[in-house]
């Protein structure tokens, strides 16, 4: 039985006369609690209703559990139990069904005008079929030719055009409905610990926990259903989330002494451990939990990304404009329909009907090709594909809008342990106390052996190995009052046979009790921290004693659980020779966490000498810490770290009865820095491969890179120097010094901050604050409980899908399945390439949104008849083209490298930017060109204007005329699409075609369409079969989109800059929505931050002064955010030459009123900055006694490459 596991517990004992004592039965199918009773104790929490069912144990009782070991396998999988109680599952969400989405698609108002409009033209069509001779003609061979009524097929084929648009559109709705279900059913799968089968930790699904299991408590864990707390040490739980209760809930064990005010021992579900280890019996599960409940009333529909709303706002504008040509349309034919009566009164009712439903059609359909609703959709299907390409990749998307705010990330904040290492740790190198060194393979790794002469200066760059030391050659220790004890080192398998019982068994207790890990009963595999399995496994491969049994054998009677501040936990046990008649009782504290804090509390040392352990008499030999064996330790763990281990501190403290009080806290526990240096143990845990390759790609993409660890200086330093992180330039600093500086001085260093060591959660949140300030968009990973704020105040939240409490996982955005880093690139690849796709469809829409309204609107006010060369049917066709399969085509490109080559699109920037109005607006110009001329003149030029007695003949080249028209435009969008496929200045259209399966597809099935439609369309489409002639004309003209989309990609911008800047001021482009720097305006103080606005001119000396600072401030210069010249940073400001220099003179006399002085040569000058160059960087100036981690002093390192004329001032 673990650690953590529960302590026998005495059943209570009943006082009240009211309680009701449950009889446990002997059928274990009959249980005598109903659900209700169950969850009316935690809503409210009421002691007195536990009390009045006579508390834990008789629930316990009525629910066949065992408080200590749990339900039996058997006894969890019963039907019955679940019959009664329910599974741990919400009821499936129901989603709408096909005919649904149909049903709700034909809910569109321009869809049942059309609609109306073909019935009522369809209905007109088979009155004039039915009531009307057929009309004839000779030709001119003299035959009487006979032409049916077709009247009618145009209402038809607009009825099934709306048919198939509606089933298609709704039937990617279907898919993506499904895609989302699968996704959000992922983000709630997740295993807990439970006691089952005679105690045995075992891990479970969620959605198998059951009534009457008894679940483990751990920091971290997101309470998953209802429970009473059984037992355990210093559980306290964050309710803020479920019940508004702020301030932290410490849980206590039932009693019937206690009052309702003194003892809360409900577990809430969706409440958050925050600290403690301890146990829970489960009384609701799913539905009938709290959480289950406020889940079920909060249901309804998901919130639009940001792009969805940017875009159904574009779609919206869009649809205006479409709809008030087709308004102008509607007016300018039905003038005209008006006039032609006065002038043509012989035409029959039924003519003037169909004319006027001709009208009407031709309008309202207009405003259907307008109105881009492919818009939404190519949104919605990027995402789709989006994210289930990213759970492929091991990146599960919690929140939509997530995706998207990647591609516009600038930096990352990175932990070190797990994410860019492959958190497979093994211990590699240790130090019993101060004298005993050992190493894996010693001989062949004589480096990780430190040695007692003093660490060169040079050991300590990131340029030079690790330090020589003389590996299993004795050397006497400079301890001046024992100069006999001897520094020496073994392999690590030698430890057996080199330490004592006594001093083995210390170890054995201080590994195998201040640990969480359990063993899996299903795979024998360790389960838990990876430093603490490390651990674990060290004490397997000695072969000493089994750990669990260890568990079972020592008495804890405390357990401090680790804190991110304190760096450290702490479990107290009861010597077993310890309380006897003769004997006092005493107390151990075993401490294990950070070397180089706990180093700094401890005392004394173990000491261990070079003889057998036979020789030693089984005692522990301890001795006081004194400068040099200090000196000896500060240098072993220094030693360590420049070699990327990971260090830990094994201490202990020794109590007796009158020192021991039960609930002691951490700091009493330590007394006055009384602990025992025990053992320091080095870790290694190495680079994830292609760790190094996703850092180069992310600062190739423009996206910097921070490392934020817990681990000391050397050790992050290293590791950052091998991903590539720390650079020329970088800054290395301590997460408490940056803690304590002044905010302009976070403001000043945090874009060239690339490492902070030995940070806290609250830390990472400060940094990340900042950098918010400063305009970045961060991207944050983390998996600790303490993580959730910098989660949550991130643009975008990384949670570890391993290793990360379920709290840190509630808090991200996006969890990485396989804690790796290059997983977060691929979140930006993805990221970009949703938002690219989604600029690619809005790029082909528009250029075809365009043509085809100018087209229409000008064909129909030319034709004498009021009939557009487009007929409704024709434009339904290019509809569905452009919308639906425009979208599935151009939304569903693969993301690939390439994404990664450019500068990340700045949050707020344009949906459309120059060069996709240049293409655009190219497109739409040369195919309006093109359609117009075969419009009005293309007769005369394919030779179709016969003039002759033929009638049939001058129809056919009528028709064929109108077909090449209809072919050619259709062709020409086509074609288009493969300009759409890139979005810069690159001719090559057809990069990456083959990778994209979905648009091969989809131009099969456009190109095939249109095949059929000409070829065997007829009526319906009032087309007619062309020659291959005439094939080759449309395809040439529909070509030379390609062509044009190379000239326009090397036309000067700067013409359309101005249109475009022109059209921006207008701001209808520009939705007026809360988007991602709302946060940052709040936390810089705006109207909501409660600051007053600066005084103008206040305002304009400050600007001054700020652009002097930037102009003389080479720190500033060197950000990667600023690479302008001095000239347009003025220009930027609004401040001239002449003003600037005014503000000289009164910068010199108050600079001198505070002290300052000119330098009197330049030697001085060179040499104060030499001077504060080394203040910063020289390793020499290292004091272990002054520096909070014990191994630094300073509060910046800047990299050594770093250029001389670039250092930042030293922040004091």
């Amino acid at each position: 039985m673990s650690s953590n596991s529960p302590q026998p517990i005495p059943t209570e004992k009943p006082k009240e006369s009211s309680i009701h004592t449950i009889q446990p039965t002997s059928s274990p199918t009959d249980f005598n609690l109903t659900p209700s009773q169950l969850s009316k104790l935690i809503d409210p929490k009421s002691i007195q209703d536990l009390k009045t069912l006579g508390g834990i144990s008789q629930i316990a009782a009525a629910l066949h559990t065992d408080l200590q070991n749990g339900l039996s396998t058997s006894a969890a999988e019963s039907s019955s139990r679940s019959d009664v109680y329910g599974k741990n599952q919400l009821p499936v969400k129901p989603t709408k069904s096909l005919l649904g989405l149909m049903w709700t698609a034909l809910q569109d108002k321009v869809l049942i005008i059309l609609i109306i409009a073909a019935v009522v033209s369809l209905a007109l069509g088979l009155y004039t079929t039915l009531g009307t001779p057929p009309k004839s003609y000779i030709n001119s061979s003299g035959q009487r030719i006979t032409e049916p009524q077709v009247d009618w097929v145009e209402g038809l084929a607009i009825l099934i055009a709306v048919a198939i648009v509606t089933i298609v559109g709704s039937l990617n709705d279907y898919q993506k409905e499904k895609q989302f279900v699968k996704l959000n059913s992922k983000k709630e799968d997740r295993m807990i610990k439970l006691l089952r089968n005679s105690g045995e930790q075992t891990l479970v699904n969620i959605s198998e926990v059951v009534v009457g299991d008894i679940a483990v408590l751990e920091p971290g864990e997101i309470v998953p259903v209802d429970g009473i707390f059984v037992d355990g040490y210093g559980i306290k739980c964050d309710e803020s989330s479920v019940t508004g209760e702020s301030d932290l809930i410490k849980k206590t064990k039932f009693s019937f002494e206690s009052s309702s005010e003194e003892v809360d021992c409900f577990m809430i579900s969706g409440s958050k451990v925050v600290e403690g280890y301890g146990t829970y019996l489960v009384i609701s599960v799913g539905e009938n939990s709290f959480y289950g409940k406020i889940m079920m009333s909060l249901r309804g529909e998901n919130e639009n990304t940001p792009l969805q709303s940017k875009l159904n706002h574009l779609a919206e504008l869009i649809a205006k404009l479409g709809a008030t040509a087709g308004v102008i349309l509607f007016v300018a034919l039905m003038i005209r329909f008006f006039v032609q009566l006065g002038t043509n009164p012989d035409r029959s009712p039924n003519d003037k009907a169909q004319a006027f439903i001709q009208v009407l059609i031709i309008s309202v359909t207009i405003v259907v090709v307008a109105v881009p609703e492919g818009l939404p959709l190519a949104v919605t299907l990027a995402l789709a594909f989006a994210t289930r390409r990213m759970t492929k990749m091991n990146l599960l998307v919690r929140v939509l809008s997530s995706c998207e705010t990647m591609a516009n990330a600038t930096v990352i904040c990175t932990d070190k342990t797990g994410t860019l290492t492959q958190n497979k740790m093994t211990v590699v190198a240790g130090s019993i106390g101060v004298n005993l060194k050992f190493a894996n393979l010693v001989e062949e790794n004589e480096g990780r052996i430190p040695n007692d002469e003093p660490i060169d200066s040079s050991s300590l760059s990131s340029k030079s190995d690790p330090p020589k030391p003389i590996v299993n050659q004795p050397k006497i220790t400079l301890n001046q009052s024992d100069t006999n004890r001897l520094d020496f080192s073994i392999d690590q398998t030698d430890l057996n046979e080199t330490l004592n019982p006594k001093l083995t068994e210390l170890l054995i207790q201080s590994i195998a009790l201040n640990s969480t890990v359990f063993e899996d009963s299903n795979s024998n595999s360790l389960i838990g921290s990876k430093t603490e399995v490390a651990l674990i496994e060290l004490m397997k491969q000695q072969s000493w004693k089994d750990f669990n049994q260890v568990r079972k054998d020592e008495a804890v009677v405390q357990m401090i659980p680790f804190s991110s501040e304190r760096k450290s936990m702490g479990v107290v046990i009861q010597l077993k020779e310890s309380g006897s008649s003769t004997h006092q009782k005493k107390y151990r504290f075993l401490v294990k966490g950070a070397s180089e804090v706990l180093s700094k509390l401890t005392k004394d040392y173990v000491l261990v000498s070079k003889e057998k352990a036979e020789d030693q008499e089984g005692m522990i030999e301890i001795k006081e810490f004194d400068e040099e064996s200090r000196s000896n330790i500060n240098r072993t763990i220094m030693c360590y770290a420049t070699q990327s281990l990971r260090t830990i501190g094994l201490c202990y403290r020794d109590l007796n009865e009158d020192e021991w009080k039960e609930g002691m806290s951490y700091e009493d526990l330590m007394g006055d820095n009384q602990l025992t240096l025990l053992a320091i143990v080095a870790i290694e845990d190495p680079l994830r491969i292609g760790v190094k390759e996703a850092v180069k790609d992310c600062l190739g993409a423009g996206v910097g890179v921070k490392m934020v660890t817990g681990d000391n200086v050397l050790t992050a330093k290293s590791i950052a120097t091998q991903c590539g992180i720390y650079t020329p330039g970088g800054i290395i600093m301590e997460g408490p010094v940056f803690r304590n500086l002044t905010e302009h001085e976070r403001l000043s260093i945090s874009h060239r901050l690339q490492v902070l060591a030995r940070s806290s959660p609250e830390d990472k949140k400060i940094l990340i604050e900042t950098l918010r300030k400063l305009g970045e968009i961060c991207a944050v990973t983390g998996d600790g409980t303490n993580d959730g704020p910098a989660l949550k105040v991130s643009h975008v939240g990384f949670s570890m899908g391993i290793t990360g409490t379920e709290v840190a996982k509630e808090a991200s955005d996006i969890i990485l399945m396989d804690d790796n880093f290059a997983s977060i690139v691929d979140a930006i690849m993805w990221g970009r390439c949703v938002n690219d796709s989604v600029k690619k469809f809005l790029q082909f829409q528009l250029s075809v949104n365009i043509t085809a309204v100018i087209i229409t609107f000008i064909t129909s006010v030319a034709s004498d008849s009021e009939n557009s060369i487009l007929t409704a049917v024709q434009l339904l066709w290019v509809n569905l083209i452009m919308d639906t399969f425009a979208a599935l085509a151009l939304a569903t490109d693969p993301a690939s490298k390439s994404l990664l080559k450019r500068k990340p699109d700045h949050i707020n920037s344009p949906l459309i930017t120059i060069e996709m109005w240049k293409m655009i607006l190219g497109q739409s110009v040369f195919q309006l060109i093109a359609i117009l001329i075969l419009n009005f003149k293309g007769r005369e030029i394919l030779k179709l204007d016969y003039q002759g007695d033929d009638q049939g003949r001058m129809i056919q080249d009528s028709n064929i005329h109108k077909t090449i028209v209809f072919n050619t435009f259709v062709f020409c969008q086509i074609f288009n699409q493969f300009n759409s496929r890139v979005l810069d200045r690159s001719w090559n259209v057809f990069r990456g075609l083959f990778r994209n399966v979905y648009f091969l597809v989809i131009l099969l099935i456009m190109v095939g369409g249109q095949i059929l439609i000409v070829e065997v369309g007829g009526a319906a489409f009032q087309v007619t079969r062309i020659g291959i002639k005439d094939w080759i004309i449309c395809l040439i003209i529909g070509a030379l989109s390609l062509p044009i989309g190379m000239i326009v990609k090397v036309l000067p911008t700067k013409p359309f800059q101005l249109g475009y800047d022109w059209l921006m001021n207008l701001k209808i482009f520009k939705p007026k929505e809360k988007g991602l720097e709302d946060g940052k305006e709040k936390m810089d103080g705006g109207e909501d931050g409660g600051q007053r606005g600066w005084n103008p001119a206040i305002d304009q000396v400050r600007d001054n002064l700020a652009t002097f600072g930037q102009i003389r401030g080479g720190r500033v210069r060197s950000s990667s955010l600023v690479k302008k010249s001095r000239h347009s940073m003025m220009k930027e400001k609004g401040i001239h030459t002449g003003e600037l220099m005014t503000m000289v003179p009164t910068l010199v006399v108050t600079s001198i009123g505070a002290g300052w002085h000119p330098y009197p040569s330049k030697q001085r000058s060179r040499t104060s900055s030499q001077r504060r160059r080394s203040d910063l960087a020289d390793p020499n100036s290292i004091d272990p006694s002054v520096s909070d981690s014990n191994l630094w002093i300073q509060k910046v390192e800047i990299h050594p490459d770093t250029d001389p004329n670039d250092v930042s001032e030293r922040l004091d």
